[in-house]
């Protein structure tokens, strides 16, 4: 059942002309963008497997006049939506993916859909909602003023785990692009200068023998051992790595039968760090722990790098502008309705819950070092990028938490999305006439990536794992 209820979005008193315009559109369609998301919420299609959440941004902007070019990084589900021509170039991401193994209904309690098995627990669906929604306001206020420019829009698949944006940044998609946009769903409002963690991760597969695990256990040599092994192997690393890093896993197989000795296992390795040259040194570690367990228990081991990404490289007169912008906007102001539901959610989150007020409030500006990682760092090696993340889940609400997949399906969640589209519609007008923002933009990006920077992709030459969602 889709939740709506009136969104009420009040413009803003300082607002210009042209942000009367800007934010105008979005108040009159805030609805429309409102059923998109849901519409998206309800798909939960995860990585590279979102065919009618793809369609269903890409549809949408080319109904409102954007070439559309689908396919692109030969991805089946990335695409670049265009209109106008020339220079300055602005883009958008808009991302569209679920988590696997998590589902629930937008109720205020823990109530998995039966129809589905994914979730978007991350909020991608307001994501790339909120970006479409941003992209046509600007595309109407370009058109009737006749500002000279390209806008570009990206859908871009698998952000959880599959490096999608990394892939379109190999193809090449940003060498022309002067400033990259972005946002994402949180349980607060804020711009600011962030930074996250590398991240690299692959899957690791050994190979034993099978045999009766009573009857003839000498002849057989357990996969299953050889996983275990090298699990306890990184659980002892941990002891001996910069505390900043972050190593975790899942054992994806590990035999059928406890009376067959199991000849394959395989265990998902994720491995962060904030600093990508660390990161690479931390991966060779983790690996050699791997081959220590095939040779202790007479197996052979192979890998395979499933995703890489670099961390964000922030952007301060960037997101100070953006900052700005999300300031005159304002933060989430709830209904009634709104708010008897938060606080059922919120009797939910324990000692992590905040007060409900914060949702309105816009954080103060500061640079800051998240914990979280994303693709998006990727591009913002390549160009000069920014972004912020809006209130659309209850405050005190962790990603890839039930409960923001509850928020994210029903007004709360949209009157979110809607405070990060009017944000970014405000910055992409401010950057397509600000020129001079353009280029402190771009001094500060040249000068924090230094001079003898030279772009590699973590996760190498491989091809995009167009199947690493597909279940076995």
């Amino acid at each position: 059942m889709k939740i709506f209820l009136p969104l009420m979005l009040a413009l803003p008193l300082s607002a210009t002309a042209a942000d009367d315009a800007l934010l105008d559109y979005l108040d009159q369609s805030a609805d429309q963008y409102a059923e998109m998301a849901h519409d998206i919420w309800e798909y939960a299609e995860m990585g590279y497997l979102e065919t009618r959440s793809s369609a269903r941004l890409s549809d949408a902007l080319a109904a409102e006049g954007f070439s559309i070019e689908k396919g692109v990084a030969d991805i089946p589900t990335a695409f670049v939506a265009t209109y106008g021509s020339g220079e300055p170039v602005i883009a958008i991401l808009a991302e569209m993916d679920a988590l696997p193994g998590i589902s629930q209904s937008a109720a205020p309690q823990r109530e998995v859909r039966d129809d589905v098995s994914s979730g978007h627990a991350c909020g991608h669906h307001l994501f790339g909602a909120g970006s479409v929604a941003a992209a046509v306001a600007v595309k109407r206020w370009m058109e009737q003023n006749n500002v000279k420019g390209t806008l570009r829009v990206l859908g871009t698949p698998a952000e959880e785990g599959g490096s999608g944006k990394v892939y379109l940044v190999r193809a090449g998609l940003f060498d022309d692009v002067d400033v990259a946009l972005h946002w994402h769903p949180s349980d607060a409002n804020d711009a600011n200068a962030a930074s996250s963690l590398a991240n690299k991760s692959a899957k690791f597969r050994f190979r034993g023998v099978a045999s009766h695990a009573a009857v003839a256990p000498q002849h057989g040599r357990s996969a299953l051992d050889g996983v275990e092994a090298m699990n306890m192997m990184v659980n002892m690393l941990r002891e001996h790595v910069p505390q900043e890093t972050r190593i975790h896993y899942v054992i994806t197989s590990g035999g059928s039968a406890p009376n067959v000795v199991p000849e394959f296992a395989e265990v998902f390795y994720y491995v962060r760090h904030p600093n990508a040259g660390t990161l690479a040194q931390l991966w060779e570690r983790v690996i050699a722990t791997a081959e220590g367990a095939a040779l202790g228990t007479g197996t052979q081991m192979n890998y395979e790098v499933i995703h890489g990404n670099h961390s964000l490289l922030p952007n301060e007169a960037l997101a100070r502008a953006m900052h700005a912008n999300l300031t005159q906007v304002g933060g989430v102001q709830y209904s009634a309705d709104e708010r008897a539901y938060a606080k059922k959610i919120s009797a939910t989150l324990g000692n992590a819950a905040k007060p409900l007020e914060s949702a309105e409030e816009i954080l103060p500006f500061e640079l800051e070092q998240g914990m979280g990682s994303t693709d998006v760092g990727d591009v913002s090696w390549t160009v000069p990028t920014v972004g912020l993340g809006t209130a659309t889940w209850v405050p005190g609400t962790s990603a890839h938490t039930w409960q923001a997949i509850a928020a994210g399906g029903m007004s709360i969640g949209h009157k979110g999305m809607m405070v990060a589209a009017r944000t970014l519609a405000l910055s992409m007008a401010e950057l397509f006439e600000d020129a001079e923002l353009r280029q402190q933009a771009k001094d500060e990006f040249e000068q924090r990536r230094g001079e003898d920077f030279k772009y590699r992709a973590l996760l190498g030459d491989r091809e995009p794992p167009l199947d690493y969602r597909v279940e076995n």
